[in-house]
């Protein structure tokens, strides 16, 4: 769930718990999105066809997936693409947040019932020592932060394409010794 964007420590945890010690109970996705409270409930009238958010369902399994709506609101292109698309529908912010929320529910559920299997990390900090590079020098490199790469290494918050671009990084370095 980490690596997948939008998604961080807290708002995992909250819909693990959320969800419970028993994956097994959510038969499907919009099981996951009704005990949220983020399954859409018709609110039709008349001539008007149209569906509001939830009252219902667990607050904080709601408040997570708000939560990974708005980052990735303000940093995914993909979700920017998606709120565009509804804006030009007609859908007003309210609407938007509610789609979002519902594909965020199906692909947390995805996630929490077909987990990825997490990379092997354990071989970097060994192969890194081995090079004589620093945490600093490997972050410079990669585009990111030395706690980031730290993580990664520890497994503490994995990302498969990070750990392939250090690793395939740190196998063209040169080790002290060979280089002399």
């Amino acid at each position: 769930m980490l690596a997948t964007p939008g998604f961080g420590v807290i708002t995992a945890a909250t819909l693990l718990i959320t969800a419970g010690d028993n994956p097994d109970r959510l038969r499907s996705e919009a099981s996951l999105a009704a005990l949220c409270g983020a399954a859409p409930i018709p609110a039709s009238s008349g001539k008007t066809n149209r569906h509001r958010l939830n009252r219902g369902g667990d607050r904080q399994g709601n408040w997570a997936l708000h939560q990974i709506a708005l980052v990735r609101l303000s940093t995914d292109p993909r979700t920017q693409a998606y709120a565009a698309k509804l804006t030009a529908a007609g859908k007003s912010k309210k609407d938007i947040l509610r789609c979002l929320k519902r594909a965020i529910a199906r692909e947390a559920w995805h996630l929490l019932v077909h987990p990825a299997p997490a990379p092997q990390t354990d071989d970097l900090r060994p192969l890194r020592h081995e090079r004589g590079l620093t945490l600093t020098q490997a972050a410079e490199h990669l585009g990111t932060v030395a706690a980031r790469i730290s993580e990664l290494e520890r497994g503490t918050r994995p990302n498969a394409a990070l750990a392939t671009a250090y690793r395939q990084w740190l196998n063209t370095q040169h080790t002290p010794s060979s280089a002399a």
